[in-house]
């Protein structure tokens, strides 16, 4: 089956859409056995009207509800054109989608809430739109299962890592750094069982935010700005202690723990520094807390050897960001790879990952990783809209 994964992430900036063909070998009561093949790629700039909409949403003490409504339906088109361009592109036509949405508000732990205890999460974007502007079913909001299980609904990709990166001889570490950084310990010959995933802090997010404040640019292209500064680790350090990066798995993060507050407080724990040395700061704190995360909470936890990280998502690009990662990976023994070798463009894999959880839906096969998100048990994911 040919399903169209679509992906736009916590930073906002865009949709990427992967072409996915994906078979699956039942082999008797075995586990299944997946062939997944990338067919093609595309991604796509939200317009400057649509990204600020999305970043007013996100604002919940300002968001009217009917902007969240209309953003929801405006969205099902966005996405509808981009799938459609895509398979107009790579001459390919989809069977299924899976879009994941736009993350408007994550809540993966219960708080009160008019007397009772709830979790929350909120992904946007109308996916009986795109079914009707496509022209085939799509699965979407792939979250709100795994809560219902137990689970704070993310991480989701790990699925995905466990089926492309597992290997029986070697532990791998698949780290993606889209606005928010997460990653995967997958033992070697390890089950899904053993796997451990969470969120390790900002990925892009705070980068791209403190460069648009400082310089007027939407990102640090290449990390060119964060090279010519120095890292100001008194800030750093101070950061590094908050609550977050002390918790233990599982645990999530996007914009409420690193949001606009968050750059807000970092910019005033920073002001009459360099500009460039506070974007120096921001990408240290991105690599910083990959590699604690990775010290305290993967290796020193388990008595698995890890010895290679996956990179993937958008910070794969940012030179001094990947630099400054291998630095603090060397000392742990762990060399730093991409999962462009493994066959699987670094922007694409999330987009790919979400048309795999598509496709297992659609089958009536669980693709939750209860180990990484906490869940009670397994859960098919996702609602399926039809054309």
């Amino acid at each position: 089956m040919v399903v169209a994964g679509v992906m736009s992430g916590t930073s906002a900036d865009g949709i990427n859409v992967a072409l996915v063909r994906v078979r699956v070998n039942l082999r008797g009561r075995g586990r299944p056995r997946h062939t997944i093949k990338l067919l093609g790629h595309a991604e796509y700039s939200y317009s400057a009207r649509v990204r600020s909409a999305i970043l007013a949403a996100m604002n919940s003490e300002q968001a009217r509800v009917a902007d969240l409504a209309r953003l929801n339906f405006l969205l099902g088109e966005v996405y509808a054109d981009a799938v459609r361009a895509t398979e107009r592109q790579f001459h390919v036509k989809a069977e299924l989608v899976g879009c994941h949405g736009q993350t408007l508000y994550h809540q993966g732990d219960s708080q009160t809430f008019l007397g009772r205890k709830v979790f929350a999460t909120w992904q946007t974007g109308e996916a009986a739109i795109v079914a009707a502007r496509a022209g085939v079913p799509v699965v979407s909001d792939f979250r709100p299962a795994d809560m219902a299980a137990g689970g704070k609904g993310a991480p989701l990709v790990p699925y995905l890592d466990c089926l492309l990166f597992g290997d029986p001889k070697i532990g791998r570490i698949v780290q993606n750094v889209g606005g928010i950084a997460n990653l995967t310990a997958i033992p070697a010959g390890a089950s899904a069982e053993r796997v451990v995933a969470f969120d390790t802090g900002p990925g892009n997010m705070v980068i791209d935010a403190v460069t648009e404040a400082l310089f007027g640019r939407k990102f640090d292209r290449g990390g060119e700005v964060a090279a010519s500064g120095i890292v100001l680790e008194p800030v750093l350090g101070q950061i590094l202690r908050r609550k977050f990066f002390q918790t233990a798995p599982p645990k999530t993060a996007g914009r409420e723990e690193f949001g606009r507050e968050f750059v807000r407080d970092f910019l005033r724990q920073c002001a009459g520094c360099r500009k460039e040395d506070v974007v120096a700061t921001a990408t240290a704190l991105t690599a910083r807390s990959i590699g604690e995360a990775v010290r305290r909470l993967v290796t020193s936890k388990s008595n698995h050897s890890f010895r290679e990280m996956v990179l993937s998502g958008g910070g794969a690009r940012n030179a001094t960001l990947v630099a400054m990662l291998a630095e603090v990976l060397a000392p742990l023994g762990i060399q730093l790879r991409f999962s462009d070798e493994f066959g699987l463009p670094s922007e694409a894999k999330e987009a790919v990952a979400f048309a795999v959880l598509a496709y297992e839906t659609w089958n009536r096969r669980p693709s939750n990783v209860p180990s990484a998100t906490g869940a009670k048990r397994a859960a098919v994911l996702g609602k399926i809209s039809y054309a």
